[in-house]
């Protein structure tokens, strides 16, 4: 089984998005039993905390069923413990790229490199915004599972 951890900053918004869309859309593929996905934030400030409720309503108004996940800081074992660790932002990354051990440091990635047709290479943060940029965050979602799938089925 492969483990792909989505990382963002507060695993609040972005990263717990990421972590639906990608689940729902390896189910579809017949992926379930072969890639499972979680999420993390490089500083979430308050560790349990649910998604954010926009997220949450943009997910349930495309037809997703969020998960039930509550925030949580990424932890040196998760440098282990993940085949892949998909970091949504430039800032995220090298959060990331400072505490991975050198070992793990092939796993790093921004998610949307799985989407080279975008104009943009990061997701950017909503959580200051409006429902607008969620909706933004969740296209972007979707592009970047939808590639990762693609990378899983091609062979």
């Amino acid at each position: 089984m492969t483990k792909i951890l989505m990382v963002c900053t507060a695993n609040i918004c972005r990263s717990p998005m990421a972590t639906t869309v990608a689940t729902t859309m390896a189910k579809v593929a017949g992926l379930a039993r072969k890639i499972q996905f979680d999420s993390a934030g490089t500083h979430a400030p308050s560790v349990g905390q649910k998604a954010d409720a926009r997220a949450i309503a943009s997910l349930v108004q495309r037809g997703y069923t969020p998960g039930r996940n509550r925030s949580r800081r990424i932890e040196p074992r998760d440098f282990k413990d993940f085949d892949l660790l998909l970091a949504m932002d430039i800032d995220n990354l090298s959060a990331l790229k400072k505490t991975c051990p050198i070992e793990h440091a092939h796993k790093l990635r921004l998610f949307l490199s799985f989407s080279p047709a975008l104009d943009v290479t990061e997701v950017a943060d909503p959580y200051f915004g409006d429902l607008a940029g969620f909706e933004r965050v969740l296209d972007l979602c979707e592009a970047g599972a939808r590639g990762l799938i693609h990378h899983y089925t091609t062979p």
